[in-house]
């Protein structure tokens, strides 16, 4: 990859500032094309003197795009949104911006292209969020058929705003949600968990296969090392599949605090989110539930990590190097060596 142009789009948020750490590292000149190329001035510092370039560009301004290919080698699409607000809608930024990359990607004679769109992408979804991606996903392979689609599960990671926001969220509620539990309780009289038994939590609220973010950049950068690689698409996952229960309890143990695990209708959390999805950053959405109802995780015989050769590391493992400062003030850190 020595020398290689890589155009980034998005390249300064979570995914990107650790995919053009890994590019720069195998000696790639690296554009980060961002809509406010200040936000990327910080990504300069992992590459020598001009091999990583911030660039004024966005997936919705078709001469912007054009400008930040323009002699590229390869192409990578980050950008993605989770809540509509505004012009930034999922239709603008996940189909149309996907498309106007792909084609300004083939235009320009890019050799690769890779398009990161996300786990569940689905026609057929009740969310407008896995749709969009799963147009965002056609658009491109129309524009440029040889390009390679990546759909990450949940990631996690140091900046990731999934464990980061619960475990801050202890800080100031004796309880935590568990999304997906039954909207009753199920009762079992003389079974063998005594004579009256109370289920709150059914199977444990939607099930997710959280990635590390540093896993997902890695197996990026080497379909990029790999031209042979094409039209792929590669569902990437953690070793582990976990209940949303599972998750709040593992969630807990690393930060080593005890708390309330409160079960989460989705018909309740529906309720609070038609409040919440009006703020301009909202914490959950209607859209978000929709998403949740369906387990996100690898199908079995996706292409994934094996693939590439990648062993992706467990969320035990990296959780505890970044959620100690979660933990109670004068408790020892569990952080992995």
């Amino acid at each position: 990859m020595r020398n290689r142009i890589v155009t980034v789009f998005g390249g300064s948020g979570f995914i990107g500032r650790h995919l053009v750490q890994r590019l720069a590292e195998r000696g790639a000149v690296v554009r980060v094309a961002v809509r406010d190329p200040e936000d990327a001035l910080y990504l300069k510092p992992m590459g020598e003197i001009g091999q990583i370039v911030p660039m004024a560009a966005s997936v919705t301004d078709p001469a912007s795009i054009a400008r930040a290919v323009a002699g590229a080698d390869a192409v990578v699409n980050l950008v993605g949104i989770l809540s509509e607000w505004g012009k930034r809608t999922f239709q603008r930024i996940h189909v149309e911006g996907a498309k106007n990359v792909a084609e300004a990607a083939a235009a320009a004679g890019a050799r690769s292209l890779i398009h990161v769109s996300a786990l569940g992408a689905d026609p057929d979804s009740p969310s407008a969020y896995a749709r969009t991606k799963a147009g965002g996903e056609a658009a491109v392979k129309d524009a440029f058929p040889g390009a390679v689609i990546i759909r990450p599960g949940v990631i996690f990671g140091p900046e990731d705003n999934f464990f980061n926001l619960f475990a801050g969220l202890t800080r100031f509620t004796p309880v935590l949600p568990v999304f997906g539990c039954p909207t009753l309780p199920k009762l079992t009289f003389f079974g063998e968990h005594g004579p009256l038994h109370v289920d709150i939590y059914g199977d444990g609220g939607s099930r997710m296969q959280p990635v590390y973010v540093g896993d997902v950049a890695e197996a990026i950068a080497v379909v990029l090392d790999d031209p042979s690689m094409e039209s792929l698409t590669l569902e990437l996952g953690g070793p582990g599949v976990y209940s949303y229960k599972a998750l709040m309890e593992l969630l807990l143990k690393t930060i080593g605090r005890r708390r309330l695990l409160l079960p989460y209708p989705f018909a309740l959390a529906r309720m609070h989110a038609w409040f919440l999805e009006k703020w301009p950053t909202p914490l959950i959405t209607r859209d978000q539930l929709r998403l949740l109802e369906r387990d996100n995780v690898v199908a079995e015989t996706a292409l994934g990590f094996k693939d590439l050769g990648l062993k992706p590391k467990p969320a035990e493992a990296i959780l505890p190097t970044y959620l100690k400062r979660f933990r109670p003030v004068g408790q020892p850190s569990t952080a992995a060596a």
